[in-house]
């Protein structure tokens, strides 16, 4: 004979007011409105049979009853989310869900996913672009690729690749021929926009590296997306400075020269980023080690070269 359960709403506008003591708290964290609450909580209380809240004139209290059924109804609330949550991450263990900067993912991660889905052909990948600090509880992501300085509470974090900041532009720029000066040395940089990534600082300290007093450093383009930064630069918009990870393929292909030779370490880096234990997993370790070769690789053709 099938068990009668009162509705599952009544059961959760209960179980957000008994936690908050409180309809208006329980109506914002359910996304409805108080009146809502307050007519589901009846609906229960009158299929139970009795009450579950003493209403007072500023504030809600708990009968016996609902001090009873509180407990068991929070419990089995949490259960369902967890393992609602465990599916949803594990996909039936194909979905993967990586976050990382929309920058990462455009200029150093894309070209590099074919050979990711050949060597893993049993992992389906969903990639999630942002810049905001991953919760991993709450986003539901498996694994992060982040940049900072590291040493981020509650996680796992791993160096992926250092930060080197070089000064780039189009050849174009280089040479002189929209009708500015080529750039020959540093001081030339004096006729040329700066284009500044997230912060003044990065360009402050070349150019104090470089030796140039540059009147108007703080001058130019401030922009807060690494890869639009690179756009810029190589639509001849101005001499970009930027990490050498997400330059390689536009040197390469000779959209962007190195109109200098000097650069610098720059404070943060690449990181990757878990939760705790979530290496034990095959496919978030399989993700890992996949980054860390294609970063070890990188690094050995630029030894080499």
């Amino acid at each position: 004979m099938a068990r009668r359960l009162p509705s599952l709403n009544a059961l959760r506008a209960f179980e957000a007011g008994a936690r908050h003591l409180s309809f208006t708290h329980a109506a914002e964290e359910l996304a409805v409105t108080q009146a809502a609450i307050s007519h589901q909580v009846k609906a229960l209380e009158a299929d139970l049979g009795v009450p579950l809240f003493r209403r007072y004139t500023r504030r809600l209290a708990l009968t016996e009853a609902g001090r009873h059924l509180q407990p068991a109804v929070s419990e089995a609330f949490a259960r369902i989310a967890q393992a609602v949550g465990e599916l949803r991450r594990d996909g039936g263990e194909r979905l993967l869900t990586v976050s990382l900067t929309p920058s990462f993912a455009a200029k150093w991660l894309v070209r590099r996913l074919n050979r990711f889905r050949q060597a893993h052909p049993d992992i389906d990948l969903r990639l999630l672009h942002s810049d905001d600090v991953v919760d991993f509880a709450r986003d539901e992501v498996d694994l992060a690729v982040r940049w900072g300085r590291g040493g981020w509470p509650g996680v796992e974090s791993e160096l992926l690749r250092s930060e080197v900041v070089m000064p780039v532009c189009s050849p174009a720029l280089r040479d002189g021929e929209g009708g500015l000066p080529p750039l020959r040395r540093p001081d030339d940089l004096r006729h040329h926009t700066l284009i500044h990534d997230y912060d003044h600082k990065d360009w402050l300290d070349w150019l104090r590296a470089a030796g140039v007093e540059h009147p108007e450093a703080r001058r130019g383009p401030l922009l807060d997306e690494s890869s639009i930064v690179i756009q810029a630069a190589i639509e001849g918009q101005g001499v970009a400075l930027c990490d050498y990870t997400l330059l390689r393929d536009d040197l390469d292909a000779g959209r962007l020269v190195l109109p200098f030779e000097i650069v610098l370490p720059g404070d943060y880096a690449h990181y990757i980023v878990t939760p705790p234990g979530a290496l034990k997993r095959p496919k978030v370790k399989a993700f890992r080690d996949f980054l860390l070769a294609e970063a070890a690789a990188e690094q050995g053709a630029e030894q080499a070269g």
